[in-house]
């Protein structure tokens, strides 16, 4: 059941990358592969068919936060050169989702270190998903890219249970996966089949926003700022509360599904993944 539960959130994860945007930044845009410079060491290539890709560039190689789909591979190769020479070194997943895990097996045949948390490699596992990670960490890692600190952190559940977030201390960067996936609309999308929970995903937010950041990087949408990661909790917040709210007024699973429609942008497929899970989940 978790094998077929995975393959199906692979398939409609495409759908939710395909899904409208509601501003240049925000949202899924753009459609096709694409570089954004946020620091001289630092990139975010991005396509709407699949997760972002940061691409930290050290010394003498390369780090990269997530891999996207395989199919993408020969694309974000494309995009790299465009950016250094450098090899890749390291590729971090932020989760174990295949549109930010797909690429992992090209790039380790180049000689890359896949690193991922300890439960997303074991589901990865459990799903024989393909490029399993060569290291897990539990709640904390650092890794040196040359001179570069690259700390990861395992705060709790969220979007899974195996979300992990990266910190650059020196550069004031998170990189957030999809613990903080969109905005422009701020949208959820709980996993539960792999862990994932509405009530422990504002203590993962709240333990990632006690880090020293000023620029976000999220799983999906454009390069943003702290101010509006800070928005993405109370909006966390604002849908546990009337959830809860919602179940105590003895709400039926119809008006419930209505209000996370209408509220929230919640579309067919994250009904799907998450609607009975949050009711039981915020009782």
């Amino acid at each position: 059941m978790m094998i077929r539960s995975m393959v199906v959130a692979a398939a409609l994860l495409t759908s939710f990358a395909l899904a409208p945007t509601a501003h240049a930044q925000g949202g899924f845009a753009p459609a096709a592969l694409a570089t954004t410079k946020v620091r001289d060491n630092i990139y975010v290539i991005r396509s709407a068919a699949s997760g972002n890709i940061t691409v930290l560039v050290g010394d003498d190689s390369v780090a990269l936060i997530d891999a996207k789909f395989a199919n993408e591979h020969d694309g974000v190769m494309a995009q790299l050169k465009t950016i250094t020479d450098k090899p890749v070194k390291y590729v971090i997943n932020t989760h174990l989702h295949a549109d930010h895990t797909g690429g992992n097996q090209a790039l380790q045949a180049l000689g890359a270190q896949v690193i991922a948390s300890e439960n997303a490699r074991r589901i990865m596992v459990e799903t024989a998903a393909p490029g399993l990670p060569n290291f897990a960490m539990r709640d904390y890692l650092r890794i040196y890219l040359g001179k570069l600190p690259i700390d990861l952190y395992y705060f709790g559940r969220g979007h899974t249970d195996g979300d992990i977030v990266i910190h650059l201390p020196t550069e004031k960067v998170v990189i957030m996966g999809d613990l903080f996936a969109l905005w422009g609309p701020y949208m959820h999308l709980i996993h539960y089949a792999a862990g994932g929970s509405i009530r422990d995903w504002s203590r993962s937010l709240e333990r990632a926003l006690r880090l020293d950041f000023d620029t976000v990087i999220p799983g999906h949408s454009g390069v943003t700022d702290r101010a509006n990661m800070e928005g993405y909790l109370k909006e966390t917040i604002r849908l546990q509360d009337m959830v809860r709210d919602m179940n105590r007024a003895k709400k039926s699973r119809d008006e419930i599904k209505k209000v996370l429609e209408t509220e929230f942008h919640w579309s067919g497929f994250m009904f799907n993944l998450g609607l009975d899970g949050i009711i039981t989940e915020m009782q």
